[in-house]
């Protein structure tokens, strides 16, 4: 085996090693870092659907109130414009889902499930909380759910949802009334909910490890390139050209050429030696010959 393949054996085998003890170490780093970023993405939409809520509470629905008792406006609802703004991010990040599950909503599309109506009654059993972060397993596999309380804030909300008989005709005609009323302001009636598949975090770590491979796999293969040529300028060739000399004058040529030694180093060093050693050789010889 060449000093050339043996060198790059060992090289391999370091890399290797070091390697496999770099993911060891940095997948669970970067899984974490996975999970926060997801987490994080979801809260941006949280707040971005909330957002979106206040603004339609807040300026949406005053100029449009008087229109409600003939004509029921969805525009004006808040839950409906944070669907809506919600819906359109879901362009850019598909596998995030949103949801205003509600215990008691005058839209059946909003009532809560079995679990989200546990995330509502979490929230109101502990209403200091703000903001709940839980992992829940599903037949697709595990989510990570990021959810916040709906609260009757505003008194506005009451016009719709206090009682039937004060809710403008529009809005009963579209909605009937046996629910979504009876909410009272300060209520805690529902909860905003993303969801996302905790594959989406994982995918990213092993996206950035599969990263982080091929920049290692790169870097040692230019570390190899450049060992490889030092090897080969600096010592194989050097000690090539000091077999070929002293083949030459084993053979008893007596004219070949010395070995070029020039600069510094252990190789230049080594020349010098053998070149040494070469003239003492000859010396005896004819020493012997006389």
């Amino acid at each position: 085996m060449s000093l050339l393949v043996r060198v790059n054996l060992i090289l391999a085998i370091v890399f290797a090693a070091g390697l496999g003890m770099m993911l060891a170490l940095n997948r669970g780093m970067l899984l974490e870092n996975a999970h926060r970023q997801a987490m994080d993405q979801a809260e941006l939409m949280m707040l971005s659907a909330r957002a979106a809520r206040e603004y339609t509470s807040d300026n949406v629905a005053p100029l449009l109130q008087d229109k409600l008792q003939d004509h029921f406006l969805p525009e004006t609802v808040p839950a409906f414009a944070a669907t809506r703004i919600f819906e359109r991010l879901r362009k850019e990040l598909p596998r995030y889902t949103y949801k205003e599950a509600t215990l008691n909503p005058t839209n059946p599309e909003d009532r809560a499930a079995d679990w989200e109506a546990d995330v509502v009654r979490h929230f109101r059993n502990f209403p200091a909380m703000e903001e709940w972060s839980l992992e829940r397993e599903t037949p697709e596999g595990t989510m990570l759910v990021l959810a916040r309380p709906i609260r009757v804030d505003n008194a506005s909300c009451l016009l719709c949802h206090s009682r039937p008989q004060v809710a403008p005709a529009a809005f009963r005609a579209r909605y009937g009334d046996a629910n979504g009323y009876g909410w009272q302001v300060g209520e805690i009636i529902g909860s905003q909910i993303v969801s996302v598949p905790a594959t989406v975090p994982q995918e990213l770590a092993n996206r950035l490890l599969r990263e982080f491979v091929v920049l290692a796999a790169g870097t040692m293969l230019a570390v190899f390139a450049a060992v490889d040529i030092a090897l080969v300028l600096f010592v194989i060739r050097p000690l090539r050209r000091m077999t070929a000399v002293a083949d030459a004058v084993s053979m008893g040529a007596d004219n070949a050429a010395e070995f070029e030694s020039r600069g510094a180093g252990e190789i230049v060093a080594l020349g010098a030696a053998f070149n040494r050693m070469r003239r003492s050789l000859e010396k005896a010889m004819q020493m012997l010959a006389r």
